[in-house]
């Protein structure tokens, strides 16, 4: 059966793929993205985090070590907030005080997290697709105090994740709600990646762990009993 190859290194995208059933390979990209942004010019918070995405599909992708029948995933997610002088676009913070200054800005106020994805077909004898969409969701931010967002940018978490803030850790205690796909929030979107997935002829359900299909298939009708 197809393998899932993951491009990143986010722990949180790996667990949610494996919470879904899926047994995913994970081969970190070596994209530069400043470098990657710039050589595409793009400004606009979905054009950004779907760039990378694809950047980092296809650096893996034309790896000649991955397994043959390799489904190339690549991701990235940016936070995009109203300022005086338009949208700004939030990627993750630089460091601690940059951390501090975005929570500032945002608490008790909404901002919207884009994360694109970019699926790679690199299967031997696959289709060769390769495609790409963005599933984007408005984030309510508590109005946490200067306290809090002190204890939190020390505990090191918002370092490492767009948008300084994450919904399954401990940053989801600051988060009032979402609106639209919670998956998208901690990092993939799984009905779209399923859609990407189905558009490249694969099935979701073939990409379950082989215990998982074999339960499903043990217990659909007509099935062994």
């Amino acid at each position: 059966m197809p393998t899932i190859v993951l491009a990143s290194a986010s722990p949180a995208r790996l667990a949610t793929l494996r919470s879904a059933g899926l047994d995913p390979h994970v081969v970190v990209s070596g994209v530069d993205e400043p470098a990657v942004v710039a050589r595409y010019g793009v400004t606009d918070a979905e054009d950004v985090c779907l760039v990378l995405a694809r950047a980092k599909a296809e650096e893996v992708a034309a790896r000649d070590d991955l397994p043959e029948d390799a489904l190339v995933v690549g991701c990235d997610s940016v936070l995009e907030v109203a300022g005086p002088d338009g949208p700004q676009v939030h990627g993750k913070p630089a460091d601690a005080d940059q951390a501090v200054e975005r929570w500032r800005a945002v608490r008790g106020r909404s901002g919207v997290l884009h994360t694109g994805h970019w699926v790679v077909d690199a299967r031997e004898d696959g289709s060769g697709a390769t495609l790409g969409g963005v599933a984007s969701v408005t984030v309510h931010f508590a109005d946490v105090t200067d306290e809090e967002v002190a204890a939190y940018v020390a505990t090191g978490e918002p370092l490492a994740v767009a948008g300084a803030f994450t919904l399954d850790g401990l940053g989801g205690a600051f988060v009032r709600g979402v609106e639209g796909d919670p998956h998208a929030v901690v990092g993939i979107s799984l009905p779209m990646l399923r859609e990407l997935l189905r558009e490249a002829g694969v099935v979701w359900t073939d990409l379950w762990r082989p215990e998982l299909r074999a339960g499903a298939t043990a217990g659909a009708p007509g099935g062994g009993q």
